[in-house]
């Protein structure tokens, strides 16, 4: 190696460098500071005095060569390739070796920045080797290897940093992460670039807008060329195109000859001008920017300043001033509504230039002389007009649109649309920018097309009536939003003059928003009677930069069907297309726009790094080649390098074309058919959590959750706010005045899905050393009555915290809720939402496995509140059981939709997937009210082998889905992966429902024996339960044996015997198993009288013995004597030893022959009913279940029922689901059926509607509630019967 004395460096610097050698051989190596004291001393240095940023590494540090500011460079490839060594592997390789250098092939050599702009040390190099002079001539010397030794140790710190502080580590945090191979990535080929149609030159086409004006103007100039009306009653002001072209030339003549002096003319040919009109002032708007095209200056047009501060306002003021605006035209009626100074002049708005407002009514505008007329040119490169554009930051970019662009985007639209002369287009877009611009002003003069205006003003006081001129007109063409579809849709009542057989095409400005779709097809559906055809709809996409990306044709007389997908939103976060089926809130719907646009060719490339083609299944930027687009972003050279200057690459790193391409900020796929879909947009893309999400998609997202009874549909907003290096998104949508503020929480709430909250609470508290009680929040609908139960648990249970989210404590403050129960008596209320980000110093850890793990309170059927005391013995006993008897592993993936607050419901949710480690996919049944296939559609998605699931949500999916099995199943639906759906209950089997269930998803691929049931109740959460029953058990390896069903004599039971009879007996009674016994789980039949052990042919109470049995009742209201016993009972005679909890069931054991994996008999255990709830009548004991049954198989319209005694007398409480007349019909119905099947005199009956009887989170009545209800006469019947 070269000794550092034949360095060319002076005196000075090689003794310091001996220095640092010294330092360095001693093991004290000095920091950063030296090696910027060296860069500082350099510049003093003769020959060195211009180093390259490039040999210091200092590009790849990403610091500007013009003003030191960090950005993105690279030094392999020229400079206006700035996205090419970033991806690379030589970007991400390790540090220099600047003892030795080699030949550049692209020298580079720019001023060096001032070393005071490095503020952090370096970060990791490139690849950069070569130094070089100013003159680029290369230095023949090589530096000491300490110095390498030293960019290594500054690269690579010694000591890590101490735990206790706090250390922002950037560059870890920036560092490039390995994809995950289990994440979803495309796979399939490479894109490629599509051809539009050819550009046919159309027949007699003006060569610029300006001869289009000068036609029509001489030609016909009484033809209508726009008509505007207002919501104020005026009549509609129409302008000729002879009016259009006299104002516009009058406007013309007085912008170039009358502002300033004729030696000093304030404008020239070339200047900008601002054009400033409201929405409601299409006419005005349309002269004054003709005006400027005929006297060549460019229109920049903007929106009106509402106030002098207004922040929007402001970034136009700044675009104004890039752009040397210093004149606004205005109309007289705008101008009188702009805030004034003292002075009575228009008030200098902030970050605005000074400007000099011009008046553009003719009334204040000189008549031009005879002599002059403007300069008509052909279309040429010029810059025609800049339109604004507002980026995600709030900062405003102008685009810049030449001639020669305006003039090919108004054929091409012609040739795409059809316009022909003459034609009526309604216009309720925006006419001074976007697709309202292009139509209604510059592509309807080319046409001489007559626009009706819209304006905005006016669908707000009538949205019909955009739909009346279209009737009114015979327009041939609409140009709409999505939400005028809805509005309309909203305020559309029955008439008979409604007539859109002329509509030919339907513009949708937003055809590509996901929510779109919904607002298409129902639209559709109302108006396809009045003569709307389904082929006029045209959803169409755009955007500044690279103007009409794609339309879809009008396919009259066309048998092409439209394009629509439903693809898997998870995939779509990371940028992967995979179709998938089902309504559901994980899906999203597109539709195609079109395909590319005649003349113009269309590609996908990657959203970062190189402008690579994306594969075909891969979401990627839209880009654009044509004429017909924007030219850059005015005064931004560099920005619009990046964007209107596209070269896109190839898999090989080849170019795919010489052409140029424009990136359009859409973000989308070809489809088949070469057609265009678009996902979203680019300044929408939100990064949270290493997913990608779109505005679009959240908001179509949050608008399916019953949008339309809370908020505006068109008002929502969404975008994300940088918390430290990631992103968190905010969602704003406006209330309906007629909606109240509890229903808009619990509207946010269902959007929110916060269901890991209860979770999280559940195991801080067990890390605290609190004692947690999960309790059901009161159901805004119905406070009045919901709420009241949450204060008792909470004063039963002494609980001195309430833990719960933002929206259900705003609930628990709100009006409603203090009429019910005084706020002032809740005990502290912490919110869970925003805590600090703290660790706990110690986690408490139980000394005693026998202390209180937690409380679960529950209302039994028989309308008994009580809390049950579970041990961490006991909760860890029983997950155990669960996870053997269900063969829970962590590959094993669970389905549960139960309620997570009490019961085994709980257990499942919070407990069994964190002990056993399996994935559980959690289902709140209030979910389903929305959407009743999400349990069915989540199970078919994930492909869950065994799911969880009460009555209820069973109940909810028949009644649902009867009618929609076949859409399901051609949606994709596949149940049969099912090989275990559990019903949890603490009831008797019901037979005939879990038998229907099967029955109608037999087609989906559930099979019949996949269904089975579960048992527990207070005293022990779960006593049986029955996983695995398919059969072929070696197949599919599982352990659990076949059902089992008896049939018993009903009249024997009402005996307390039991007497197996043959299936279709007089009188049989089926009853299915309540599932296997759990593991560990002792059982016993009692006399619940006598408490003495009885035989197989009695029905007794069900008694437990088991580790998992809860402790005791924490509190019983009103009965603690009397269930004193329930968990300390000993049998009267026989094993007087063991303690057995009283369950409160009766039923009976029956040993089978069956026998599961392991060849072990199989005790059956058959729940028949509760104790409490067994009504004694003429001496004898019947079960309401048995009577109930009867009674809804007595007439169709019956949807439920409930019976309970009355001082000796049977009630009878039904629901109709009919007309009040045929109340009078059920009574005799009823008292006939319940008559002969069980041999009883009904002695009330009351008929109610749908809803009156109360129903438990798992589905079971509660018929003491309901007994108490009528005995407060607080059921508002619609009939009732009395036989005495």
């Amino acid at each position: 190696m070269a000794d550092r004395d034949s360095l060319p460096l002076p005196l000075e610097v090689r003794a310091r460098l001996a220095e640092l050698e010294l330092e360095l051989s001693e093991g004290h190596p000095e920091q950063l500071s030296f090696l910027i004291s060296l860069f500082q001393f350099l510049p003093s240095v003769g020959p060195m005095s211009h180093l390259s940023l490039k040999r210091w590494g200092l590009r790849e540090m990403g610091v500007s060569a013009e003003n030191g500011i960090a950005g993105r460079h690279s030094s392999n490839y020229q400079s206006d390739r700035p996205w090419s060594s970033l991806d690379s592997e030589d970007s991400l390789s390790a540090p220099p070796d600047i003892t030795s250098y080699m030949p550049d092939p692209i020298p580079i050599s720019v001023r060096r920045p001032q070393v005071a702009m490095i503020a952090r040390p370096l970060p990791k190099y490139g690849n950069a080797e070569l130094m070089e002079t100013g003159d680029g001539v290369p230095v023949s010397s090589r530096v000491s290897a300490k110095i390498q030794q030293l960019v290594n140790t500054l690269k690579r710190p010694k000591r890590r940093p101490l735990r206790e502080f706090f250390v922002e580590d950037f560059e870890e945090l920036l560092e490039v992460q390995q994809p995950d191979p289990s994440l979803p990535h495309p796979e399939g080929a490479e894109s490629t670039p599509i051809q539009g149609e050819e550009l046919n030159g159309l027949k007699n086409c003006p060569s610029s807008l300006e001869a289009a004006l000068l036609r029509w103007g001489a030609i016909a100039p009484k033809a209508p060329c726009l008509t505007t009306t207002h919501s104020n009653a005026k009549q509609p002001y129409t302008l000729t195109y002879g009016k259009l072209w006299s104002k516009s030339l009058k406007l013309a003549y007085n912008l170039l000859h009358k502002l300033g002096s004729k030696q000093e003319p304030i404008i020239h040919p070339g200047d900008r001008v601002a054009l400033v009109y409201p929405n409601n002032d299409p006419a005005a708007f349309m002269v004054a920017f003709y005006g400027c095209l005929l006297a060549e200056v460019v229109p920049v047009p903007i929106e009106v300043p509402l106030t002098k501060k207004d922040a929007g306002s402001q970034q136009i003021g700044f675009l104004l001033g890039s752009c040397g605006v210093a004149v606004a035209l205005t109309s007289d009626a705008c101008h009188k509504g702009l805030p004034k100074s003292t002075s009575g002049d228009v008030m200098q708005f902030k970050g605005w230039p000074k400007l000099l407002w011009v008046l553009t009514d003719s009334k204040h505008l000189s008549k031009p002389p005879r002599e002059w007329f403007p300069l008509i040119k052909d279309a040429n490169n010029d810059t025609a007009y800049i339109e604004y554009k507002t980026c995600k930051d709030g900062s405003v970019l102008g685009i810049t649109v030449t001639r020669m662009a305006m003039l090919t985007h108004c054929q091409t639209l012609t040739h795409t649309c059809g316009y022909s002369e003459a034609e009526t287009m309604v216009n309720v877009l925006d006419f001074k920018k976007g697709i309202g611009l292009w139509h209604s002003v510059q592509t309807s003069v080319l046409n001489m097309l007559h626009v009706v205006s819209v304006p905005y003003a006016l669908m707000k006081v009538n949205p019909l009536s955009w739909i009346q001129k279209v009737c009114q007109y015979k327009a041939k063409v609409v140009c709409v939003k999505s939400r005028d579809l809805h509005w309309a849709l909203m305020a559309y009542k029955e008439q008979s003059d409604t007539n859109m057989s002329s509509l030919r095409m339907v513009l949708i400005a937003d055809g590509s928003n996901p929510w779109s779709i919904s607002c298409c097809d129902a639209f559709l559906k109302v108006f396809q009677s009045m003569g709307l055809r389904s082929e006029v709809i045209c959803p169409c996409a755009g955007s500044p930069e690279a103007l009409t990306v794609a339309v879809r044709r009008p396919q009259e007389g066309s048998s092409k069907p439209a394009g629509r997908g439903v693809l898997s939103m998870t995939n779509l976060s990371h940028g992967v297309i995979r179709v998938d089926t089902g309504e559901k809130l994980s899906v999203l719907a597109l539709q195609d726009v079109g395909t590319a646009m005649p003349g113009a060719m269309v590609c996908v490339v990657k959203l970062e790094g190189v402008p690579q083609l994306c594969k075909t299944d891969e979401i990627g930027e839209i880009c654009v080649s044509s004429v017909a687009t924007g030219t850059s972003y005015y005064g931004l050279t560099g920005m619009s390098k990046n964007t209107f200057e596209v070269c896109p690459m190839a898999c090989d790193s080849g170019l795919v074309s010489d052409c140029v391409y424009v990136r359009s900020g859409l973000l989308g796929f070809v489809g088949p058919g070469e057609m265009i879909f678009i996902s979203g947009t680019l300044e929408g893309l939100m990064q949270v959590g290493g997913r990608k999400h779109n505005a679009d998609d959240i908001i179509a997202t949050a608008l399916a959750v019953e949008p339309m009874k809370f908020i505006y549909r068109g008002r929502t907003v969404v975008f994300s706010v940088n918390v430290l290096y990631d992103e968190r998104i905010v969602l704003v949508a406006e209330q309906r005045p007629d909606s109240t503020e509890e229903e808009s929480y619990q509207w946010m709430s269902r959007v929110l899905q916060s269901s890991l909250d209860l979770i999280a609470a559940f195991y801080g508290c067990l890390y605290a050393g609190c004692i947690p009680i999960t309790v059901r929040p009161p159901h805004p609908q119905n406070i009045s009555t919901t709420l009241p139960t949450v204060k008792m648990i909470l004063e039963v249970s002494r609980s001195v915290c309430v833990m719960t989210t933002q929206a259900i404590s705003k609930l628990l403050k709100s009006r409603d809720a203090s009429v019910a129960v005084d706020f002032k008596s809740w005990p502290p209320i912490l919110e869970t939402d925003d805590l600090p980000k703290r660790r706990c110093p110690l986690l408490y850890k139980p000394c005693d496995p026998d202390s209180l793990a937690y409380l679960d309170f529950s209302v039994s059927t028989t309308g008994m509140l009580a809390g049950v005391k579970m041990s961490h013995n006991a909760t860890s006993a029983l997950c155990r059981s669960v996870k053997l008897q269900c063969e829970l592993y962590p590959s094993r993936e669970v389905a549960v939709c139960l309620d997570p607050y009490c019961g085994l419901g709980f257990v499942l949710w919070c407990l069994c997937s964190v002990y056993a480690g399996q994935q559980s996919v959690l289902i709140s049944p209030m979910d389903l009210e929305v959407n009743p296939a999400l349990w069915l559609q989540s199970v078919s998605q994930f492909k869950v082998r065994d799911t969880f699931c009460s009555y209820s949500v069973m109940e909810l999916c028949i009644r649902s889905l009867s009618s929609l099995t076949d859409s399901l199943k051609a949606r994709g639906m596949d149940l049969s992966r099912v090989r275990s759906c559990v019903v949890v209950a603490e009831e008797r089997p019901r037979v005939a429902l879990t038998q229907s269930f099967c029955k109608l998803f037999k087609d989906v691929g559930l099979h019949p024996r996949a269904v089975s049931t579960a048992f527990g109740c207070r005293v022990n959460l779960a006593i049986c339960l029955q996983p695995h029953r398919l059969g072929k058990l070696a197949e599919q390896g599982t352990s659990g044996p076949d059902p089992t069903t008896v049939y018993v004599d009903m009249r024997a039971l009402r005996h307390d015997r039991v007497r197996l009879v043959e299936r279709g007996s007089p009188h049989s009674l089926p009853l299915m198993e309540s599932g296997k016994i759990l593991p560990g789980v002792r059982i016993i039949i009692a006399n619940p009288e006598t408490k003495g052990p009885i035989g197989d042919s009695h029905l007794g109470e069900i008694w437990v013995h088991s580790p998992q049995n809860a402790s005791g009742y924490f509190t019983v209201l009103g009965e603690e004597n009397v269930r004193s016993d329930h968990f300390g009972a000993r049998l009267s005679f026989g094993d007087t030893q063991t303690v057995w909890a009283r369950t409160g069931y009766l039923g009976f054991l029956r040993r089978t022959d069956l026998t599961d994996a392991s060849g072990e008999r199989h005790d059956a255990l058959y729940v028949v009913g509760a104790l409490d709830e067994v009504m004694e009548l003429r001496g004898m004991k019947y079960h309401p279940i048995d009577i109930e049954t009867s009674i809804i198989r007595a007439h169709r319209n019956i949807t439920e029922c409930a019976a309970f005694t009355w001082t000796n007398l049977l009630v009878v409480v039904v629901e109709l689901d009919g007309s009040e007349q045929e109340a009078l019909d059920l009574v005799p119905m009823v008292t006939n059926v319940v008559l002969e099947e069980h041999y009883l005199i009904v002695g009330v009956v009351v008929v109610v509607d749908t809803g009156v009887i109360p129903i438990n989170s798992r589905g079971e009545k509660q018929r003491m509630h309901l007994r108490d209800g009528f005995l407060a006469d607080q059921l508002d019947p619609i009939y009732v019967a009395y036989n005495m």
